[in-house]
């Protein structure tokens, strides 16, 4: 795990995404992860799933520039904005494991996504990308003919990693 964890940290942090080593507490909403004025902190004494990691990098990518330091906490909600931003986090950390070369697993682990692992583990590497049109409307990502258009790599490949 030390490996695979030094690799999604140093990706995150190049690419201006935050990520310290540091305390969580025992109760937080993931393992061993925490979101602190933008920041991620982990504790790898408790992290369970170094995957959740690039979850969490992806409510912040995807978060405009102006408001990512204000995110503090646990980034949940049952209204259609935080339905809406989840699928698109989740997205993004596809993008970023591809890229990062990670096991599917990795990230749809057996201990998240309230039992939907498997199924949207399975979504994405049959191509199917729930959220990417909103990757593509920010300008993250490029899709269909647009990217032919543009010469580009398509999604999963990522133009820019960050909200402006």
């Amino acid at each position: 795990m030390d490996d695979t964890l030094d690799r999604i940290t140093t990706f995150l942090n190049a690419i201006g995404l935050p990520v310290l080593a540091g305390e969580v507490p025992a109760v937080a909403f993931l393992p061993g992860v925490r979101i602190a004025h933008g920041t991620l902190v982990f504790d790898a004494t408790q992290l369970r799933w170094p995957g959740d990691l690039l979850h969490e990098a992806g409510h912040l990518a995807v978060t405009p520039a102006h408001r990512r330091a204000a995110l503090d906490g646990a980034l949940e909600g049952d209204d259609a904005d935080a339905r809406a931003t989840e699928v698109v986090a989740i997205a993004w950390s596809w993008a970023a494991l591809v890229h990062l070369g990670l096991p599917g697993e990795l990230l749809f682990h057996e201990g998240g996504y309230g039992g939907r692992a498997a199924g949207l583990r399975m979504t994405f590497e049959m191509g199917v990308y729930p959220g990417v049109p909103a990757l593509a409307a920010a300008g993250m990502t490029m899709t269909g003919d647009a990217a032919l258009a543009a010469g580009a790599a398509p999604y999963p490949q990522m133009q820019r990693w960050l909200q402006d």
